[in-house]
């Protein structure tokens, strides 16, 4: 439980932390010890992916030193991946941190997709994707960037 003003949304238990224990089925694209690169079922814009710690942390303010560095590090790589695979002429980054910020899940992570068609992401309802589609979706960015996601991080 975060030690911070915020006001952080309430959700037992968190649903990232059961996809990354493999208790609820979910896309994972990239795992090391402390990050993990998910492709979410709510595809807000082309390859919309999450990044995330791999430990449960609820907030910004809540990451240890390796955990922000490892995943500022693994976002560069995605945004890498989105362009090289979907070449979008922009690419979306956001992040909310308690409740009046809009985030829904009280585990941190990144938003990070590659533009719609008209420009920016779509905000509004959208409809959830099939596991099979997202697996899709990893399938295509790996076979794109041409190597294993993890061995993408040259540029780290």
């Amino acid at each position: 439980m975060s030690d911070t003003h915020l006001d952080v949304p309430v959700a037992e238990p968190c649903a990232f932390c059961a996809y990354l224990r493999g208790e609820r089925p979910y896309t994972v694209l990239f795992r090391s010890a402390e990050v993990a690169v998910l492709v979410t079922r709510e595809q807000r814009g082309i390859g919309h992916l999450l990044v995330l710690p791999v430990q449960h942390r609820e907030t910004l303010l809540d990451l240890n030193q390796v955990e922000r560095h490892s995943i500022i590090d693994w976002l560069s790589v995605a945004g890498d991946a989105i362009d090289i695979t979907f070449q979008r002429p922009g690419i979306s980054v956001w992040q909310n941190n308690g409740t009046e910020a809009h985030q829904a899940i009280p585990h941190f992570h990144f938003h990070i997709a590659g533009t719609l068609g008209g420009g920016g992401t779509d905000f509004g309802d959208v409809a959830e994707v099939s596991i099979s589609e997202t697996d899709a979706i990893a399938m295509t960015i790996r076979s794109a960037v041409g190597v294993d996601f993890p061995e993408r991080s040259e540029r780290l």
